[in-house]
């Protein structure tokens, strides 16, 4: 039972949570008021199998410093309770079967692609390189955490009726929410943990600059995803427009309050910050997928 709890852990459960709250609601969204549960379900546990190789690849390439964090030193390989080689044979398993279960069961060659695309992305470029490299790691690397809503958005036009059009934009538009809402999400977990990052030789944010540097690139990226966030209303409905805008300025009110109490000196919580993200995040998908699933008219039929 314990090599098992270790092998889950390894995909990092947690952070996959990510591909059910994009990928659902892209799926629904690219074909508004259609039934494809069968579909989603399929894509979402083809999915899960590729971010799970991302994720398993991801811990093999820091086990050793992993180690060296107090917030990461309980992982599996960093407690040798699986071996390296074990990881990556797992990995390896895991983006084989990821890949022919999109491409065989779920139709999308495309989406198999996007989901092998964005594993070397993960590992090579962010991983190896970025991570370590730049303080900026994370607004390049977090591309990798956006690709679930292209990968459902492939999947559901694959299986339209040959001829249909393909609105590629609306799933850009939410890929870049989460590209901008990723440096706050996770600048505002280091913060918290800036001694850990430091300690490991990991050039985060935090890390690097004073903390009113960091709560003012925080509140610019806020404001770049709410306002990225309202670019696809044209296409949804009230729902999704009124969520979008009341979270949105709730979003942006924290943010500003964190980065007051940091000029100020005051003291702060910046893990509030980070948990608030997440509910910001899971409350625009959520609203648009109950706006996609309603099948409401959409704002731009209304002029």
């Amino acid at each position: 039972m314990e090599t098992i709890k270790a092998y889950i852990a390894l995909t990092k459960p947690k952070v996959i949570e990510l591909l059910l709250v994009a990928t659902i609601p892209a799926m629904l969204q690219a074909d508004r008021g259609e039934n494809h549960a069968l579909l989603i379900l399929l894509t979402v546990v083809g999915g899960w199998m590729g971010a799970a190789a991302a994720n398993t690849f991801n811990m093999v390439a820091d086990s050793d410093i992993d180690k060296l964090m107090g917030r990461t030193r309980k992982r599996p390989l960093a407690k040798a309770t699986v071996s390296n080689r074990a990881a990556t044979i797992f990995a390896w398993t895991l983006t084989v079967v990821s890949f022919l279960w999109l491409w065989l069961l779920c139709h999308s060659l495309l989406a198999a692609v996007f989901v092998m695309a964005t594993i070397a992305f993960y590992i090579f470029v962010y991983t190896k390189w970025l991570k370590r490299s730049t303080p900026m790691n994370i607004v390049w690397g977090g591309a990798a955490g956006c690709m679930p809503v292209m990968v459902g958005w492939a999947v559901i036009k694959d299986n339209l009726p040959a001829g249909t059009a393909y609105e590629w934009w609306q799933p850009l538009v939410l890929f870049l929410v989460i590209f901008f809402w990723t440096p706050p999400h996770t600048w505002a977990l280091a913060m918290k943990y800036r001694e850990d990052y430091k300690a490991a030789g990991v050039p985060m944010l935090p890390v690097v600059k004073p903390a009113h540097e960091v709560t003012r690139q925080i509140l610019w990226y806020t404001w770049a995803t709410v306002i990225v966030s309202l670019l696809i209303v044209p296409a949804t409905g009230w729902v999704y427009t009124a969520v979008a805008l009341l979270s949105g300025a709730w979003f942006i009110v924290m943010a500003t309050r964190l980065h007051g109490k940091v000029s100020r000196g005051e003291e702060t919580k910046p893990l509030a910050l980070f948990l608030l993200s997440n509910n910001y995040l899971a409350a625009l998908f959520v609203a648009l997928s109950v706006d996609a699933i309603l099948g409401l008219q959409t704002i731009s039929s209304l002029f």
